[in-house]
């Protein structure tokens, strides 16, 4: 089972280049898609062709966005209480009324804003979520910088919270749990090609590191790609579009697979969907691919 992540950087400019050739050349039975970044209305027909797809377009115009892309309709789907548009493989379009979970306290100044969503395969015992993490600031940055990174802590707060009961309501109910997706976090030095230039940047903060830590363990949920790649500089997942870092690989490793024991011992083979040059970008994140033998 290929399974992959991509923060698409608006659907539309993805299209434009490539994106929906590159899902047909790879063939990943499930994608996860961030950013998308599209009203519904405005979705192109070709925007997930081939795939049953459950998006939450959040409700800010041209910002966030979540999808999860299957084979098959899904079992069922859940967001954070907005209503999401399932769309079938050649792109009739049915609103779904979602059945809101009960939503951590920090994270209900977040539901509208389209940063998370699970299903439930029908074909595989498993729960598959897309999360979209704010960005957020450095406190190093002044005022503005220390109020955008004090709301990311807030939604990681209530997301750790969230994260736990998820997976553990797929537990409960024998299926294994993955969430993929853009978390703005890179957990190691490993994870940035500069990593002490950017220790007071955004995304490399000692709290933010310190978050991921208490997310992953063998127990409740596993890193599969640096699982897979103990002791590898990256593989990157973003680079700047600005400069030379995508030609030197100057990047971050900040797009996961955190994966239930179970199905992280599964995994086979995983890789960076890294374009060969800067002109055939379709994001500036390349997809994220696990291959799993369950």
């Amino acid at each position: 089972m290929r399974i992959a992540t991509h923060n698409v950087n608006g659907i539309r400019a993805a299209l434009r280049r490539g994106v929906a050739d590159w899902l047909t050349g790879v063939g990943p039975d499930v994608v996860a898609q961030q950013e998308v970044r599209c009203p519904i209305p405005a979705l192109p027909p070709e925007a997930f062709r081939g795939y049953w797809a459950a998006y939450d377009s959040g409700a800010r115009a041209g910002r966030n966005g979540v999808a999860v892309l299957t084979r098959e309709r899904p079992q069922a789907v859940r967001t954070w209480g907005t209503d999401v548009v399932l769309i079938d493989p050649i792109g009739r379009r049915e609103l779904l009324a979602d059945d809101p979970v009960p939503l951590a306290r920090e994270l209900r100044r977040f539901d509208t804003e389209g940063r998370y969503l699970e299903v439930d395969l029908a074909d595989r015992p498993l729960t598959v979520a897309s999360l979209y993490l704010p960005k957020g600031g450095s406190p190093f940055d002044g005022p503005e910088g220390l109020a955008r990174f004090e709301r990311k802590m807030r939604f990681m707060t209530g997301f750790a919270r969230q994260l736990a009961r998820s997976r553990r309501t797929a537990l409960a109910s024998g299926r294994e749990f993955l969430v993929m997706g853009d978390f703005n976090i890179a957990h190691t030095e490993l994870d940035v090609k500069n990593w002490r230039r950017a220790t007071k940047s955004e995304g490399f903060l000692p709290a933010e590191r310190a978050w991921i830590d208490t997310q992953i363990s063998p127990r409740t949920l596993v890193d599969v790609v640096r699982r897979v790649h103990p002791d590898a500089e990256g593989p990157y997942s973003w680079w700047s579009w600005l400069g030379q870092s995508f030609t030197h690989d100057v990047g971050w490793r900040i797009d996961y697979h955190l994966a239930t024991p179970r199905l992280a011992r599964s995994a086979t083979a995983a890789w960076t969907a890294r374009e060969a040059s800067y002109e055939e970008r379709m994001s500036d994140h390349a997809p994220v691919v696990v291959d799993y033998a369950w």
